[in-house]
């Protein structure tokens, strides 16, 4: 998946910050669904490469559930992980037990949504 990632970086488009996101999403059947940040001069139409990924699977027809792992790269030294923009969103489709897998350039490390969001707004507080 590493380089899956490393190849993905070089579509971002993050001319403002120069901070690369590549983003891929395992369904359950198999399929990958990539994703990069592409920036924006006007800083709030930036989207994420992890909306981006989770976005493109919801518009190819997936659903909540079809989530298997989400894998997300950083073009850093050091290990990133989503925004909170990004992890409303993951829990809005992804299971609490959901892999969750970051990278940096030389390192990773693997997390569950649920370590990542332990206190998610959902379904159960509207």
């Amino acid at each position: 998946m590493r380089n899956k990632l490393e190849k993905l970086l070089k579509n971002s488009y993050c001319k403002y910050s120069g901070y690369a996101v590549a983003c891929i999403c395992v369904m359950q059947d198999g399929k990958e669904i990539c994703g990069v940040n592409v920036e924006n001069a006007s800083f709030g139409a930036t989207i994420c490469a992890e909306r981006n990924a989770i976005t493109t699977a919801i518009s190819y027809g997936y659903k909540k559930g079809d989530f298997k792992e989400i894998h997300i790269m950083v073009d850093s030294d050091k290990i990133g992980t989503p925004c909170f923009m990004c992890r409303q969103v993951i829990t809005e489709f992804m299971n609490k037990e959901t892999p969750v897998y970051l990278y940096s350039r030389n390192d990773n490390e693997m997390y569950h949504v649920n370590e990542l969001c332990p206190y998610p707004f959902d379904e159960d507080n509207l």
